[in-house]
Order: structure tokens, then sequence, then C-alpha cells
């Protein structure tokens, strides 16, 4: 590390080029990955956050939770499994409900659940799903930011249907809207109301355990929570779009990197050629080269991390924005990898450099 650290005070202002290069893609990466997973929180936090393993679905429905349909049978029949630790229906239905008598609608995903379920959120301000009466509710806390408060109510116009808010859970979103959590029996008569049902019905059966019930049942389908969450409408197709971005961005990192060393490798094929005279190994001056770009590397993540950190407290509070230290480490090792692959095609050409053919070159 020595000889990397004087060449890098020696060559200040162009290390520091490379430096901003590698700052602003590592910078660009960790705000679009924040973003990525914003955006699939919003869009699925709240099966995300379900205590269940398995999702039973109709298989006529294409893994989409709100086409699927479960039958009560069904799902006793789920219950009896030997595997089956805990079963739970789970209803669904999207409807736009006016605060307080308000001009201004809003856009929920109502879920249908038991009211003792291990589906419904732990942590609730107000009541829980257990303590509520009919036609109450508990939602996700993203409604305090327009004007909800407990206690109070919001009306569906068009079917005269109210629930009264008693509680706020946290990270509670489905297809980039709000959940409704009320009980079965709520839940039933609103879509009797409706006229959307007229039979009792489940959209899927939430599964604590192993359940085998699509080999004896056809009709139906077992999906685990990763897979269900890919069903929801765009998920995958966000996901992907963004995840797309970020490959280009490492794979960009990645030239830019291996041009930048290569080039610098050949201006100082001389230097080497000297060095490799006096005694230095090929493997002193490659170690030197990885120390030089990982020491740039974790500079420059370092930075982006805390940039990224101090961009993002600008954002407005209902931008999807969710940087964890998973995702942190995930893509800083990916970026110092990148980084690393850049410089083995320099060092390939510092490997090939005969000490004699260098000096005979210097002037």
């Amino acid at each position: 590390m020595f000889l990397a650290i004087r060449e890098l005070k020696h060559a200040k202002f162009r290390y520091l080029l490379i430096g901003c290069i590698m700052l602003l893609v590592a910078w660009l990466t960790f705000i679009v990955s924040g973003l990525a997973n914003g955006l699939a929180l919003d869009n699925a936090s709240a099966m995300k956050n379900m205590n269940g393993d398995y999702f039973v679905l109709q298989k006529s429905a294409e893994q989409k939770l709100a086409r699927s349909s479960i039958q009560t049978n069904t799902l006793d029949e789920i219950r009896k499994e030997d595997g089956v630790e805990e079963a739970v229906p789970l209803s669904v239905a999207t409807m736009s409900f006016v605060p307080n008598g308000e001009e201004k609608k809003v856009d929920v995903t109502v879920f249908g659940v038991e009211r003792t379920s291990m589906i419904m959120p732990d942590d609730v301000e107000g009541s829980s799903i257990q303590n509520v009466g009919e036609h109450e509710a508990v939602v996700d806390a993203s409604l305090k930011r327009q004007g909800i408060e407990l206690g109070d109510t919001l009306i569906n116009e068009d079917f005269g249907i109210t629930f009264t808010v008693v509680g706020f859970a946290e990270g509670q979103m489905f297809s980039h809207m709000p959940v409704l959590y009320t009980d079965t029996e709520s839940f039933q008569t609103m879509m009797k109301e409706t006229g959307r049902q007229k039979e009792p019905a489940y959209n899927a059966v939430v599964v604590k355990g192993e359940t085998s019930i699509s080999e004896s049942n056809t009709h139906v389908e077992v999906l685990t929570k990763d897979g269900a969450m890919q069903g929801i409408p765009g998920y995958k197709e966000e996901q992907g779009s963004l995840t797309m971005m970020i490959a280009f961005l490492l794979i960009i990192a990645a030239f830019i990197q291996a041009v930048f060393f290569y080039v610098i490798t050949l201006q100082k094929t001389n230097q080497f050629g000297v060095l490799k005279a006096i005694g230095a190994k090929t493997s002193y001056l490659a170690k030197n080269l990885i120390g030089q770009v990982l020491l740039l590397a974790t500079v420059a993540i370092g930075i982006s991390i805390t940039l990224t950190f101090g961009i993002s407290a600008l954002f407005p509070e209902s931008m999807p924005f969710e940087l964890g230290i998973d995702v942190i480490i995930k893509y800083a090792l990916l970026l110092i990898g990148v980084a690393v692959l850049g410089a083995l095609l320099s060092l390939r050409r510092i490997a090939k450099i005969d000490a004699i053919e260098a000096i005979g070159r210097v002037e």
C-alpha cells in the first residue's frame, strides 16, 4: 500500500477525477436502489409483513390475489392438514371513501380478516382489530398525512358504507394504496351491500407451516409469500425496470474504471519496468493496484452513502424511499467488486511488462 498511497498523493487530480466518477455512480446506485425498495414496500408491504409462510389462491386466478376466490370448505380442508400450524382467510377489495363527508376521496384496499387473525399487524396505535366493533377499522398510518385521525368516519358515497377509524398501523400498503383492516363479518356485509359477492368466500388463505392442499384440490395453488407478491399488478414490472437500471449502472462503472486504470497502466509502463528491474515482483505491483482501487472505491462509497441519506432527508414524506442496512451492504460489496473487476485488465498488462524492454524505452 506504500506505493499506492504515494502515487495517490503525487497525482491527486488524476485520481480525484476517477474518485468522483466512482462516487457519482455509487450515489446514483444507492438512490435508485432506495427507490426500488421503497416502491416495493409501497406496493406490497402489507403482504410482506404478514405473519404467514404460504398463500393459497385459486389456480385460475393466475396468481392475482384480487381475482382469486376460495370457498369456505377449502379453508376447512387446509385447517385439518397435519403440517398446518395456523390457516386464516383473507378477503380483499378496493374501494373509495370520503373522510368525514369531505369532497376529497381516498382510495384504499380493504382487507377482511378474522379478529384473532395472525395476519393482523401487531403494532397498532389505538385499538387493534381484536377489539373493534362492526364497521370499525384499523388503517395504514399514511392516511394521517391526508388529515385522517382516530375516530374519523370513512364514507363510501356510492353504497352508503361507513367505517370508523379506531387504529393506525405502520407499513400496511397494497398496490400503492393504504390498507384498511376490518373484521370478516363487516367485510362480508360490505360485499353484499355492493353486490360484488352473494355467498361467503375469500380471496386467499394464509398458512403458517406446511400445506399440500394443491395435491388433493386441483382448483387451488400454493404460493410462497414472495411468489404471491409477484402477482400484485405492476410489482414485477416495476421492480424489473429499476433492477435493470442498477445493473446498467454497475456495467457502466466497470467499463469506465477498467479503461481509466488501463490507460494509467500504459502511461506507467516504463516505471513498472524500472520497479521490476530493481526487484519488485508482479504480485507486489498487483497488490498496490488493487489496494489503490479498494481505497478509492471504499472512500467513494462511504461518501455516497452519506450523501444518499442527506438527500433522502429532503425527499417529501410521500415519496417511497427505503434504504436499509442490508441493501447498503449488498450494493456496497457489488460496487467494490465491480471496481476490482475493472482493474483486472490492468493486472494482465502489468504481468506482461518486460523490465529490459521497458527500461530500453526510458528517455
